[in-house]
């Protein structure tokens, strides 16, 4: 079992926030999507011979391509891999779900759309920079279960400076209520070389204060709980039977491919991943060469990796297979900050599986980092 992830590096316009790789010039779009192609048939051996479960298109805009790239993209994967999937998933704008559009993809075996949502508010959408307007988040999905699609996830950023949680409570509101199998909520995040960072070092914007996102965060957890959401990994909820296949595969360290500029890999030993550059990249496979770069990963590292992925999970991480795995007893190894931790109630312990509580899913980075090897 494995997924096939595919990052289009493109966009309409840059969000204020995003630190993403992406270009806003779409004049070689149709040659990426070759080199794609090409890149998929010189990387066949990558997953030795696993079975493809999840195809996903990330970015970037995937939903920017015309209906033929994707359709030369899926035809590649399928005559390179096999067709035998559980779920494709295409990241996809709000202002992009045309009629002819969500007819196409859906047509294409597309199954599932995530949404690039963000907010229901006008000004806030205007202030992130993004291209589809309050009224087109609110039709999305709509609009797509008019044409046939029924799997949905929606992104949502809280922490959006505010004087009261008003806003981000009509956000939740507004996106359980048009009742998605999935949301997926992040933090608003002042990341240099984005036009917020640059406001921020400027003094221009003034981020939102910790205890004002942990808040907001908490206020997720609720809302979401409420309406039947199980917050399977920290940033993702999705009801019974609806978590994102592709998504919780990562989590679970299985195998996959990534193709594109910037994309990861991973062959369930060892990451890798191809340059955040367009040029590059795209001279690299025109000379038939891969531009991936392997990086080697410790015991030590993969041990840190299992424990940083795992802990954001309700899954969390077996001491048992870390001892028979690794030869590190955690447990006693770390014994005293994990008796602390226990006593802060951020642990669930259950069959010598260790995973997080709701408080503990606040800080989940830190309590993963202070368990480090």
């Amino acid at each position: 079992m494995a997924g096939i992830y595919i990052h289009i590096p493109f966009c309409r316009q840059a969000c204020h926030y995003c630190d993403f790789h992406f270009s806003t010039n779409l004049d070689r779009k149709a040659h990426m999507v070759q080199m794609i192609c090409k890149e998929l048939n010189l990387r066949k051996a990558y997953l030795s011979d696993l079975s493809i479960e999840t195809v996903y298109f990330g970015g970037g805009t995937p939903s920017l391509l015309e209906a033929q790239e994707l359709e030369q993209i899926l035809d590649t994967i399928s005559d390179t891999f096999g067709s035998a999937w559980e779920e494709v998933t295409l990241e996809a704008n709000p202002d992009d779900l045309s009629k002819e559009n969500l007819h196409s993809w859906k047509s294409l075996g597309i199954d599932r759309l995530s949404l690039g949502i963000q907010s229901f508010e006008e000004k806030v959408l205007k202030f992130y920079n993004r291209a589809h307007s309050a009224e087109e988040s609110r039709l999305a999905i709509e609009n797509a279960r008019k044409v046939g699609f029924e799997k949905f996830s929606l992104d949502l950023i809280y922490g959006f400076p505010h004087a009261d949680h008003a806003l981000w409570k009509r956000d939740l509101t507004m996106a359980i209520n048009q009742n998605p199998g999935h949301i997926s909520s992040y933090a608003l995040t002042v990341e240099p070389k984005t036009a917020l960072g640059n406001w921020t070092e400027k003094g221009k914007f003034i981020p939102a204060d910790e205890d004002f996102v942990a808040e907001q965060f908490e206020l997720l957890q609720e809302m979401t709980a409420s309406a039947g959401y199980i917050q399977y990994e920290v940033s993702n909820f999705g009801k019974p039977g609806e978590f994102a296949l592709h998504n919780m595969n990562y989590w679970k360290a299985v195998p996959f491919l990534g193709v594109g500029p910037s994309a990861h890999s991973f062959d369930g030993k060892d990451r890798g991943a191809n340059p955040s550059n367009n040029a590059l990249y795209l001279k690299s496979l025109e000379k038939e060469q891969v531009p991936f770069e392997k990086e080697q990963l410790s015991a030590e590292e993969n041990l840190n990796e299992y424990i940083l992925t795992g802990l954001r999970t309700i899954w969390g991480i077996d001491l048992d297979e870390i001892k028979e795995k690794y030869q590190v007893d955690l447990a006693q190894d770390k014994e005293r900050i994990l008796a602390q931790m226990q006593e802060e109630g951020w642990l669930i312990w259950k069959e010598n599986h260790l995973s997080l509580s709701k408080s503990g899913k606040l800080l989940a980075d830190s309590i993963s980092s202070a368990l480090f090897i």
